[in-house]
C-alpha cells in the first residue's frame, strides 16, 4: 500500500511539473486559438494580415514560453533565459511545432546553469559578478541551441511523429473513445495532469495547427461528465452529498473546477463506471461529427469549451457535452436508486479524496461546511500592507480564496492589498501569507519573515472573520 502510495505521488508530482510549464502560459494558446478561429482563410473574419500571426505564434512564441516557464521552475528567472535560448534550438532543428521539445530542454537548460553556478559562482571575484552571469548564461545557451539544433531536435521531431502516428491510428480506427477508461479514473485520483499536459495538450495544438481543430483537447475537459454525476445526486442522492450538489454543479460546469465532483465518486466507487460511460458516449460523438476544439480550454468550463469550439464543430461538441451529461446520469441514478446505505458521508469522502491527491483541497473543502481547522502559530504582524495567498500553482484555488478576503475587507472598509501567488513566486514585502496547512512550513522557508495562516481550504475559513475583525482593531 505504502509503495503505491509512493509511485502515486511520484506521477502526481510529474503531472504538475508538466502542467507548471503549460498552464501558465495557457493564455497564449487561447490566445493563438481565437485568432486562428477568426482569421484563416476559413475563419469567422478571414483577415491576410492578421492570419499572418498564427504561424509564427505557435512555431516560435508557444515553444518559447514552454521552454522558458521549464527553466524558470528549475532556477528562477536565470534558467528560464537559458532555457528559452535552448529551445529555440529545438525550434530551428525541426520543421514541427516543438512542444515537447521544449518541455524536455527548457528544464534541462536550467539544471545545467544552476549546476555550473554552483561550481563557479562563489569563486568568482567582487566586481565581476555581472560578468560572469552574463557571460556563463550566453555561452552555455549558446551551446545548448546548437546542440538542439543538430542532435535533439531532430530527436524529438522523430519521437513526436510516432506518438502523433499513434493518435492517428487510434483515431482512424474508432478506438480514441476507450481512452477514456483511463482517464476518468486518472482525473479522481488527480493523475490527469500528467496524461493532459504532458501527451494531450501539445499533441493537440499540433493537430490544429495542420487541420484547424483537435479531438483531444475535450478527452479530458468535457464537463458533460461531472455534470451528470452532480445531477444524479440532486436527483437520487442522500444528506449532505443531495443538498450541496446543486451548488457543486454551478462551480464544476459553468466554473471549470472538475476537483468539486470527486468527492462525489469516491463515496460511491461504482460511479466511476458512469463517469467512465459519461466520457466514452462524449468521445464518441464528437468523433462521429468529427468535431474538436482550436485550442485548450481551461478551466474545463462550459463557456471556455465553447470559446474554444471550431466554426464547423458546434453541433458535435454540444451534442457530446449533453450526451455525455445524459449518459453519466442515467447510470449513476441506477447506481444511487439501488444503494440501501444510508445518508453519504460526504466530509469522508472528501478526506480520501485529499489523501490521493496528497494535500488539501481548497474547493472540495467548501462542500464540507465543518471547518475544525488548526492555526500554525507565528510572529503576529501589526503593521499589514500585503496578503497573500498561496497554493502550488498561483491560480484557482489561491484565486479564489484572494477574491473571498478582498471583498471581506471592502464590505469591512479594510484598505489592505491581497493577492494570490504561487509559493515559489512569494514577494518578498508580504506581511501574511495565507496557505494550505499541508503547504505552510514551503511558504515559511520561502519568507520566514512574513506571519503565516494556515487553513484547511479557502473557500470557508473562520480565519477570514478573526483576520478581519484583528485588522478592524
Amino acid at each position: 500500500m505504502a509503495e503505491s502510495k509512493g509511485i502515486r505521488a511520484k506521477v502526481q508530482r510529474f503531472g504538475s511539473y508538466l502542467s507548471g510549464m503549460i498552464m501558465p502560459n495557457i493564455g497564449a494558446f487561447i490566445a493563438w486559438g481565437i485568432i486562428t478561429a477568426l482569421f484563416i482563410p476559413d475563419g469567422w473574419w478571414p483577415n491576410e494580415d492578421l492570419a499572418a500571426l498564427v504561424d509564427p505564434m505557435i512555431k516560435y512564441l508557444l515553444p518559447l514560453l514552454i521552454g522558458f516557464s521549464g527553466g524558470r521552475m528549475v532556477y528562477d528567472i536565470r534558467g528560464g533565459v537559458v532555457g528559452a535560448i535552448a529551445t529555440m534550438g529545438v525550434i530551428v532543428g525541426s520543421d514541427i511545432p516543438m512542444f515537447l521539445g521544449a518541455m524536455l530542454i527548457g528544464p534541462l537548460a536550467g539544471y545545467c546553469i544552476k549546476q555550473i553556478d554552483r561550481l563557479f559562482l562563489d569563486k568568482i571575484g567582487s566586481g565581476f559578478e555581472m560578468l560572469y552571469n552574463n557571460f556563463s548564461s550566453g555561452i552555455l545557451g549558446a551551446i545548448l541551441a546548437g546542440i538542439a539544433v543538430k542532435i535533439i531536435g531532430p530527436v524529438v521531431e522523430g519521437l513526436n511523429n510516432v506518438l502523433a502516428s499513434g493518435v492517428d491510428f487510434i483515431i482512424n480506427a474508432g478506438l480514441l473513445p476507450l481512452a477514456n477508461i483511463i482517464i476518468e479514473p486518472a482525473k479522481v485520483l488527480f493523475l490527469n495532469n500528467a496524461i493532459n499536459h504532458g501527451i494531450l495538450s501539445p499533441i493537440g495544438v499540433e493537430q490544429a495547427s495542420e487541420s484547424g481543430k483537435s479531438v483531444l483537447f475535450l478527452l479530458e475537459a468535457n464537463p458533460g461528465v461531472g455534470l451528470g454525476i452532480l445531477l444524479a445526486f440532486i436527483v437520487f442522492g442522500k444528506g449532505a452529498a443531495k443538498s450541496s450538489a446543486s451548488g457543486a454543479a454551478v462551480i464544476q460546469f459553468l466554473g471549470g473546477i472538475h476537483e468539486i465532483y470527486f468527492p462525489y465518486i469516491l463515496m460511491k466507487p461504482m460511479l466511476i463506471l458512469a463517469a467512465i460511460a459519461g466520457g466514452v458516449s462524449g468521445v464518441f460523438t464528437l468523433t462521429l461529427f468529427d468535431a474538436g476544439l482550436r485550442a485548450p480550454a481551461s478551466p474545463g468550463s462550459i463557456f471556455a469549451v465553447l470559446a474554444m469550439t471550431a466554426q464547423d464543430s458546434y453541433i458535435g461538441v454540444i451534442l457530446a457535452v449533453i450526451v455525455s451529461a445524459a449518459v453519466t446520469f442515467a447510470i449513476a441514478s441506477v447506481i444511487l436508486k439501488t444503494d440501501k446505505s444510508k445518508a453519504d458521508d460526504l466530509s469522508d469522502a472528501t478526506a480520501k479524496m485529499e489523501e490521493l491527491k496528497g494535500k488539501k483541497s481548497s474547493i472540495a473543502g467548501s462542500l464540507n461546511k465543518s471547518d475544525a481547522e488548526s492555526e500554525t502559530a507565528t510572529t503576529v504582524k501589526t503593521d499589514v500592507h500585503k496578503v497573500i495567498f498561496a497554493c502550488d500553482a498561483g491560480m484557482g484555488s489561491s484565486a479564489m480564496g484572494a477574491s473571498i478576503l478582498k471583498n471581506k475587507f471592502k464590505q469591512a472598509n479594510i484598505d489592505v492589498f491581497v493577492k494570490n501567488s504561487a509559493i515559489n513566486e512569494l514577494p518578498s514585502d508580504a506581511d501574511i501569507v495565507i496557505t494550505q496547512k499541508e503547504l505552510t512550513e514551503r511558504a515559511k522557508a520561502k519568507l520566514p519573515g512574513a506571519e503565516h495562516i494556515s487553513v484547511e481550504n479557502f473557500l470557508n475559513s473562520p480565519k477570514y472573520e478573526e483576520l478581519v475583525e484583528r485588522l478592524k482593531k
